[in-house]
């Protein structure tokens, strides 16, 4: 009988021979014979060269407000163009590259460019660019000339938003048990911002905004078969480039954002035996401002020789003790030091002063935060979880100088059922803390029966209920609802009562290889109630406040078409928010309009034209309308300056024509 030796035979063959018996590398096995092209990977490619798309887009923004913006990627109104992409290099000897962009030539957009060798070392540089717009063609009869604001009969027309542009460099290395990273990055801040001030009138300008934040991080780490440990750096400089304001008849009458600088060094580590796994960190920090001070009558310091030194640590736990049993905690620490200058300054009372001194006090915040929780799985697919959070605060020169919250809280979780999950989780918390010193450590226009919110007694009941269900192959359902409500029943003036609930669908659909779609609901009700007083004395009036928003959304794609070239797609999102203020005295009078809608719908074809170039189209409009009650006219109000009726009312369209070519 003649046969073919395959591997077996030959590695049973290697293992009968006596000469050979001590050698069983596979290397010593004759495979001359063997077909081995069946064995094959066929997934298993090392691809060398460039892979990834590029894409070059074209379009016309029809804009009539820059609010559009944040929604079209551009306020431009006209044409408009952006590059896109994503390619990569990968060598022969493991040394690769990628860059990436996205919608560069629009107002927002980011390129991202790496390197390095795998597993050895990386480099990266980084461009991120992001604006915001506020409202556009804002109205303003004062005009900023070199920290001058001066008063004109021409308004002076501007745009009201803020414009981040940042650029980062790295580099990391790293090789068997040890590496290192060094990270740099410099982001630049222009626009302008609505402000405020009173002199001695209230004047609402638009305050223009330049700054600097520098950052760089580095570190370097070593691990272990099991565990692992890392030194690091991190350090940040803010310089803001626009001074003082002043006015022609007062001097220095808005104060500048202080340039400002904070370091920390950081030694973290985790450690793990068995099914037991342990971490922890200690950093240290410190902030820095010593900028000047505006002089003024009654003013002792020149600068202000503000630090703030920071301690923060926590180490955590968790153990699985048995198969079904978990235990885990932790604990932190953290403290602010505030080490800034003190010093007697004269009371002004408006814009007199009063003949009376006080001593700034610089206030120092120490915490501490405990957790212990535990997860049984009571049977396969049922775990209960439970566990207990207690935070402490300490302030110094405080209404209240300690504060302790407890909260106990419980999950169940069901996995036993065929597609279909099921998660409820529910939690008590109570705040309390020292005797409330109001009337000895506020100032005399805060009435000594208001308790601050976040200071103040405080019970909080919430629950959450979460459920997946997938009842076919192509159909899944994610439902959120939650409910939770604070109470603060010691609170005689100041927030009194909150109530947040809401819940969140989402439905995902796919019919077939070429259909699918998506549908989602979701909707929030804020309800609180706060109790003040207009003499200065008991509480006089009441204020009933109620928010609601609401989201829906939907959209399909069709593929498939024209010899599977084409695809065919739809989005709609619509958003609602509405904000209704009662105020309660001798009657119930409500304040103004506070509310806003958006439209939004995207239309595209995306067809391919063979297997490397394609050509899309897409159409994006949007509806968005708010009104405030707060904005009026510049002269609506007499005796103050206002930036008009900044309120949205717009339709904004946008076509664009991508064109993208496929690397090979």
């Amino acid at each position: 009988m003649s046969f073919k030796r395959n591997m077996i035979t030959l590695a049973m063959a290697v293992a009968a021979t006596p000469a050979m018996a001590a050698n069983f590398g596979v290397n010593q096995a004759n495979t001359e014979s063997v077909n081995t092209e069946r064995y094959e990977c066929k997934r298993c490619t090392n691809t060398t060269g460039y892979t990834g798309e590029v894409s070059v887009s074209a379009g016309y923004n029809d804009v009539s407000d820059v609010h559009a913006g944040n929604a079209l990627g551009t306020g431009k109104d006209g044409g408009i163009g952006a590059v896109s992409g994503d390619v990569k290099y990968q060598g022969d000897s493991g040394y690769q590259a990628q860059i990436q962009a996205h919608q560069l030539g629009m107002d927002n957009g980011f390129a991202r460019l790496s390197g390095g060798k795998a597993g050895l070392y990386q480099f990266n540089l980084d461009y991120d660019a992001i604006k915001t717009y506020q409202a556009g063609d804002v109205e303003s009869p004062l005009w900023h000339n070199n920290g001058m604001l001066t008063p004109s009969d021409t308004l002076n027309v501007f745009d009201l938003g803020l414009r981040r542009e940042k650029v980062g460099l790295g580099f990391d290395y790293g090789q068997d048990f040890y590496g290192a990273f060094v990270n740099y990055s410099q982001e630049a801040k222009t626009g302008t911002k609505s402000s405020s001030l009173v002199s001695p009138s209230p004047i609402n300008f638009g305050q223009p905004i330049d700054a600097t934040t520098k950052q760089f991080d580095a570190g370097i780490h070593f691990s272990g078969q099991n565990w692992l440990t890392e030194l690091s750096y991190f350090g940040s400089v803010y310089e803001n480039h626009i001074d003082h304001l002043s006015l022609p008849y007062a001097n220095d009458v808005y104060s500048a954002t202080p340039d400002n600088q904070a370091h920390q060094v950081s030694l973290s580590g985790q450690y793990n035996i068995n099914r037991t796994f342990m971490n922890g960190r200690i950093v240290t920090g410190r902030m820095i401002q010593d900028d000047n001070l505006i002089q003024m009558t009654g003013n002792p310091l020149q600068s202000w020789d503000g630090q703030v030194d920071t301690l923060d640590a926590r180490y955590a736990l968790t153990s699985m003790l048995t198969n079904r049993l978990r235990l885990g905690g932790s604990v932190d620490y953290s403290k602010r030091d505030n080490q800034s200058s003190s010093a007697e300054f004269a009371q002004y009372n408006f814009n007199s002063l009063t003949g009376a001194f006080r001593q700034n006090v610089p206030q120092d915040i120490e915490r501490n935060t405990y957790k212990v929780n535990a997860s049984y799985r009571i049977a396969s697919g049922y775990r209960l979880q439970a566990g207990y959070d207690r935070k402490e605060v300490e302030r110094t020169y405080s209404d209240r100088e300690q504060t302790h919250d407890d909260s106990l809280w419980m999950k169940f979780n069901v996995r036993a059922f065929d597609n279909f999950n099921f998660n409820i989780k529910a939690q008590h918390a109570n705040r309390s803390g020292s005797e409330y010193e109001a009337n000895d450590l506020t100032s005399s226009e805060d009435n000594s029966l208001m308790r601050k919110y976040y200071l103040a007694d405080r019970t909080r009941n919430a629950v959450e209920l979460r459920m997946n269900h997938t009842p076919t192959n192509w159909l899944s359902l994610d439902v959120t609802t939650r409910y939770a409500k604070d109470e603060y029943d010691d609170t005689q003036i100041g927030l009194t009562e909150s109530e947040d609930y809401g819940y969140d669908i989402n439905l995902n659909m796919a019919f077939n290889q070429h259909i699918d779609g998506y549908v989602f609901a979701g909707q929030q009700w804020i309800n609180s109630n706060q109790v003040g007083s207009q003499g200065f004395a008991r509480p006089d009036w009441a204020a009933d406040i109620e928010d609601e928003f609401v989201n829906l959304g939907l959209g399909a794609s069709y593929s498939g078409l024209m010899q599977d070239k084409l695809t065919l797609g739809v989005d709609y999102l619509f958003s609602n928010s509405v904000s209704d203020t009662y105020v309660i005295t001798d009657g119930t009078s409500p304040y103004g309009d506070y509310f806003s809608y958006n439209h939004s719908a995207s239309l595209y074809a995306d067809y391919a034209m063979n297997e490397q170039m394609a050509l899309k189209i897409t159409y994006r409009y949007e509806r968005y309308f708010d009104t405030d009650a707060a904005n009026v006219g510049v002269n609506d109000i007499p005796g103050m300056i206002t930036l008009g009726d900044i309120n949205h009312n717009y339709n904004a369209h946008q076509v664009m024509l991508s064109f993208t070519y496929k690397l090979r």
